[in-house]
């Protein structure tokens, strides 16, 4: 992992933000980190377009496979969507700062919504694989600074108002999406059943390995931040058998579609909250 000191950090979330511009990217208002299967999301956004992250040279890479790694960006309601398909990971490498860089180049792009998504293990056996949670706060159990010297983030990140419109959203919609909280590791393994039991006394509900960086460099940046994790297994010791990866994908997947069908509607609600 190479450090990553303030000077560096800020230097790199400007050329990023600079490069998008160059793209015709001027100003953004909702920033949406997705993972695999949720970026055709960007089809339902007026005039989507792609900008692949191989154009923007300060961006890191992601080696993880179905992390498509583009920005697509449009329109909705009037108002600029941009969606990051792929992220990066902090078990590939990275340094904590580095893995939320896209997000300080959206505030310095006039970002005011931050929407991050992610799949993680379900830590409550009455709650099917397959559910998407709410994340209503997080432990950070990843080791390493994101925020700068100067920054401050006190409380939750996760934003109480926008919560309130997801479940609001949720309960219109006749979508079961319980809320909960979601522990960040750095991965890349899955959790041994003593972890679990350590995270259940901990009080957290999901288990994976990103999102919280992320959330708290929004929040500190003065972002709105939302979120939904896509509980794709029951965690270690919690169902009988061994947790086979594959079975993960393949629900993790059929997830995935069944959100993005709605998500342009809960991006416009997300939205109404600052209009």
């Amino acid at each position: 992992m190479q450090p990553v000191d303030t000077a560096q950090t800020l230097d790199r979330a400007a050329r990023i933000a600079d490069t998008l511009r160059e793209q015709g990217v001027e100003q953004v208002d909702l920033l949406a980190v997705l993972g695999s299967g949720l970026g055709g999301v960007a089809d339902a956004l007026d005039g989507a377009r792609s900008i692949p992250f191989d154009r923007i040279e300060d961006l890191p890479r992601s080696t993880v496979p179905g992390h498509a790694g583009e920005f697509r960006v449009g329109r909705l309601d009037g108002r600029t969507v941009l969606v990051q398909c792929g992220r990066v990971h902090l078990y590939e490498g990275h340094h904590p700062r580095a893995v939320t860089l896209a997000v300080r180049a959206a505030a310095q792009l006039g970002a005011s919504h931050l929407f991050l998504t992610n799949a993680s293990g379900c830590l409550r056996t009455e709650w099917a694989p397959g559910t998407w949670m709410r994340i209503a706060d997080q432990l950070d159990l990843q080791a390493g600074p994101a925020l700068l010297a100067t920054e401050r983030s006190s409380g939750t990140p996760w934003c109480a108002e926008l919560g309130r419109r997801i479940d609001a959203f949720a309960e219109r919609n006749g979508l079961a999406w319980p809320s909960g909280v979601y522990a960040g590791l750095v991965g890349p393994t899955y959790e041994t059943p003593s972890e679990v039991r350590a995270l259940q006394a901990f009080g957290a509900d999901a288990v994976g390995m990103s999102t919280v960086k992320e959330a708290a460099v929004g929040h500190a940046l003065g972002l709105r931040v939302a979120g939904l994790s896509c509980l794709t297994n029951l965690a270690a010791g919690l169902a009988p058998g061994v947790l086979a990866h594959e079975e993960v994908v393949d629900v993790g997947g059929a997830a995935a579609a069944r959100l993005a069908t709605v998500l342009p509607d809960l991006f416009r609600a997300l939205l109404a909250a600052d209009a």
